[in-house]
């Protein structure tokens, strides 16, 4: 019988084979990381509500199920966690903030009742930065959330938790959010993949908003297959949320092939300028092992997305303001300092300038609509930088001990793919000289996924692992 360790080490497909074979049980796996979370979240703080109980019920009930042939599919049995975010019905869902500490809804969201009717358990739910509001999950209310790495660096954010629980090995795959990097961002800090669908693929019934016009929700997992299997779970039409599309969303495993010869790639020329040294090295490296794999890389500018991080901040700002303003005429005080400077901000920002944003996503996804019409996906890297150090306020610092701008440094990066829709991978390429993760984004066309995880599994093939946290 496998040990705690053997238990973890599993990914989602594995899972998936050996609970059909039934030579593991969900029940055990379900307590190895439960106890994993013991052991290490009072550390990492990658959890705000661990749901031990009610995981193993359902671990108890999908043993049973898998045991008399009923059978619902990859993630059935599988320990999932869920960003703060997420309604759950009868489990808290605060939002990672003190404004919602005590709220408990009365349904589902979409994507977690999808999930748990693929026959998932829920271990419970992750720590982010406040509302989503930032990108380095230091959190006021609950705790700072830290890398697996290096504890006194930032996870990235906003779906910290989301990322760390993955690479701690405290959830087999877990749910993030993204408005403006904050799948990407933490999957690229903490070494893990982080699938930003194409907009209004997923439904977002039931999760807590940021920016309407610029939220998705998505997979962080272990490995591209990892999240090709959960977007299949989740992706889809919903008649509880207007926004989401009819079109339909294939099987992403079986696009899974290994092979990407003659494939065209783009590297955004934009996207290669002022990068760390680490990041420069590395990410030059990846896109020599995408030709080693028979990918045709070339150069491609798109002008426009140099504003892209301003379009989305002015739009982020004013419907985040929409949101909260009941909040912050009664209870401004309750939130983060950084926070609530940004709602701030977003209660003074003119319509007129929203508007001009708006506007403006259209010459930058124009822009990507041609550079695709050659290759068949875009390549940048997820961010300039590795994960800097944890400051006060939801700051973070170099190793100088300069503060970090967050928008030069990693929103430049992530944003623009916000704006446009489209959907972006971040994957691991490695690590910097300090031991921390570097990262690339694969980006494609409106509703390509199936093309994005195909170059992104060759990819991750080739790589190999990666070297894991010493925690």
């Amino acid at each position: 019988m496998p040990n705690h360790d053997e238990l973890l080490a599993f990914d989602v497909a594995a899972l998936t084979e050996k609970f059909r074979a039934r030579e593991i049980s969900p029940v055990e796996v379900t307590d190895a990381y439960l106890g994993q979370i013991e052991k290490l979240d009072r550390k990492l703080v990658a959890y705000i509500t661990v749901t031990r109980d009610a995981a193993r019920a359902a671990a108890r009930r999908a043993e049973s199920e898998i045991a008399a042939g009923h059978w619902r599919g990859p993630f059935h049995g599988v320990p999932v966690a869920l960003k703060d975010l997420c309604h759950t019905a009868g489990i808290r869902t605060t939002g990672g903030s003190k404004i919602l500490a005590d709220f408990v809804p009365d349904r589902d969201c979409t994507l977690w009742a999808r999930l748990a009717a693929a026959g998932a358990v829920l271990l419970g739910k992750l720590n982010l930065h406040e509302f989503a509001s930032g990108a380095t999950t230091t959190n006021p209310h609950w705790g700072i959330c830290r890398n697996p790495y290096d504890i006194n660096r930032i996870p990235g954010g906003s779906s910290g938790g989301s990322a760390v629980a993955i690479v701690a090995r405290m959830a087999a795959a877990t749910i993030g959010t993204d408005t403006g990097g904050s799948i990407r961002i933490p999957a690229a800090f903490c070494g893990c993949v982080g699938m930003k669908q194409t907009w209004s693929r997923v439904s977002r019934y039931g999760v807590i908003p940021l920016s309407d016009s610029l939220d998705h929700a998505g997979p962080i997992t272990r490995t591209v297959r990892d999240a090709a299997l959960m977007l299949s779970v989740i992706a889809g039409h919903d008649p509880l949320d207007s926004t989401t599309s009819r079109e339909p969303a294939p099987d992403y495993a079986a696009a899974l092939t290994g092979e990407i010869k003659g494939l065209r790639v783009g590297a955004i020329k934009e996207l290669t300028g002022g990068l760390s040294d680490e990041v420069a090295h590395g990410f030059t490296a990846a896109l020599r092992q995408l030709r080693d794999l028979g990918a045709e890389v070339e150069e491609v500018s798109l002008p426009s997305i140099e504003m892209a991080a301003s379009i989305a901040t002015n739009i982020m700002f004013a419907e985040a303001a929409e949101y909260h303003e009941p909040w912050m005429r009664a209870r401004a005080a309750d939130y983060g300092n950084d926070v609530r400077r940004t709602l701030e901000a977003g209660m003074l920002t003119p319509a007129i300038y929203y508007v001009r944003a708006q506007r403006a996503r259209a010459a930058v996804l124009a822009e990507a609509f041609d550079a695709l019409e050659k290759c068949a996906v875009l390549v940048a890297p997820t961010a300039a930088i590795p994960a800097p150090k944890i400051a006060s306020g939801g700051r973070a610092l170099d190793d100088s001990g300069e503060s970090v701008d967050m928008v030069a440094s990693v929103l430049r990066f992530t944003a623009p793919f916000n704006v446009t829709g489209q959907p972006a991978l971040a994957l691991p390429i490695g690590t910097a000289p300090n031991g921390m993760p570097l990262s690339m984004q694969i980006i494609g066309r409106p509703f390509d996924e199936a093309t994005v995880f195909r170059v992104a599994d060759a990819y991750e093939r080739g790589r190999g692992p990666m070297p894991r946290p010493r925690l």
